[in-house]
């Protein structure tokens, strides 16, 4: 546990991923936000938006990632979000939606954000929009 500046998180953000985003022809929008002092490990939170980016990358439909700043950190990709009977279970390990045939991966993604974000003392989250999925990091 620590502490770390928001403005440090945004900047290795759009350093590993405007590029990847560009190359993908993947519309990367990241919000206005305030510079504060978030509560938790840096490397550990770039590590669940890793996760979830690549989630992002292989189940949304490749129009646009959104990065949002309120009190918490909302990545939102356009695309089909999963089912509604899958929401409830996309954060257990080994849980793959009905939405990743034909896509590569363990199920253990999405478990390994919510392992991270607790340890940190925080909490991810997952919301289902008409135009795509969010994932919503918390940290106190």
């Amino acid at each position: 546990m620590g502490e770390f500046y928001l403005e440090e998180l945004v900047r290795r953000v759009a350093d590993t991923y405007v590029e990847k985003c560009a190359v993908r022809m993947v519309e990367l929008v990241i919000g206005k936000y305030e510079n504060r002092i978030v509560r938790g490990n840096l490397d550990r939170a770039l590590e669940v938006i890793d996760n979830v980016m690549e989630n992002a990358f292989k189940y949304g439909d490749g129009r646009r990632i959104e990065f949002s700043f309120y009190e918490l950190i909302r990545i939102f990709n356009t695309g089909k979000a999963v089912w509604e009977n899958d929401l409830n279970h996309i954060f257990e390990s080994f849980f793959r939606g009905t939405n990743s045939m034909g896509q590569q991966g363990s199920g253990l993604g999405l478990y390994i954000c919510r392992e991270i974000m607790r340890k940190m003392d925080g909490e991810v989250f997952a919301e289902r929009d008409k135009d795509g999925m969010g994932i919503v990091m918390v940290f106190r």
